[in-house]
């Protein structure tokens, strides 16, 4: 693959932080896009890169940002749409403003994303998008309905522009990781002592996102038996539904 210019959302931290690490180490320029200065700033400057920061949820301001970008780097050859929130709760126990910051973050940024950069992305065509979603994404069970609703939402955007894109020569790649330890998703204080042993690294979803770029792969479940909880969902919902049920925040 020929590299470039990359633009990754949520790269100060967790699994856009790995992915960009990544990346540069195979030659990419990233350009790292989140909320926090400080964080962007200190992450950027470890991979000799730069950064712009920007609420992916704002729409006016990822066009601001894109445009900024798009003056020094007219050519995006990957876009990383790796920025999210939790949204652990249901929805009817939840802040009402939850439930939106959820929905806009990890459904609309990229969307915004996508349509922002979608000039620079075909004036370097063949270029690729990265849409980094959610096993919850295919599984529709437990007490954060908010989020693996925005998940859901954010699959099935990814699925319908591949094939829109794909005339355009930009190439789009889901992928679905499980339960990943992050700053933001901190995984083990949440999850009971059984489920531990499921809990994946920001680095195997960056070595997962390289992968599919590498393979040229549409979907990629981060560990690959994750595409069971798909499977499940598909064949028996009630049953899914049963035990996402049973899954509780340790006291």
């Amino acid at each position: 693959m020929t590299v470039g210019t990359a633009v990754v959302t949520g790269g100060s931290s967790g699994i856009g932080k790995a992915t960009a690490k990544a990346l540069a180490r195979r030659g990419w320029h990233c350009v790292l896009v989140a909320r926090n200065e400080e964080r962007l700033r200190a992450a950027a400057a470890e991979i000799g890169g730069e950064y712009e920061v920007c609420d992916v949820g704002d729409r006016e301001a990822v066009e601001r940002t894109a445009r900024a970008i798009a003056e020094r780097h007219p050519r995006i050859g990957l876009l990383v749409n790796g920025a999210g929130i939790p949204g652990r709760s249901d929805f009817f126990g939840a802040d009402p403003a939850l439930i939106e910051s959820v929905t806009r973050i990890n459904y609309l940024g990229g969307v915004w994303c996508l349509r922002a950069f979608l000039p620079a992305l075909c004036a370097a065509a063949p270029a690729h998008v990265v849409n980094v979603v959610s096993v919850a994404g295919t599984v529709a069970a437990g007490r954060s309905g908010p989020y693996t609703a925005s998940k859901h939402a954010q699959l099935a955007f990814s699925r319908s522009v591949a094939a829109v894109l794909g005339k355009e020569g930009i190439r789009v790649h889901t992928i679905l990781p499980g339960f990943v330890e992050t700053p933001g998703f901190p995984q083990r204080s949440y999850l009971p002592r059984l489920l531990h042993p499921a809990i994946a690294q920001p680095e195997d979803v960056a070595a997962a996102i390289v992968d599919a770029l590498d393979r040229d792969r549409a979907e990629r479940f981060v560990p690959r038996w994750y595409r069971v909880a798909a499977l499940a969902q598909s064949l028996t919902p009630g049953l899914v539904a049963r035990l996402g049920g049973r899954v509780r925040k340790p006291a």
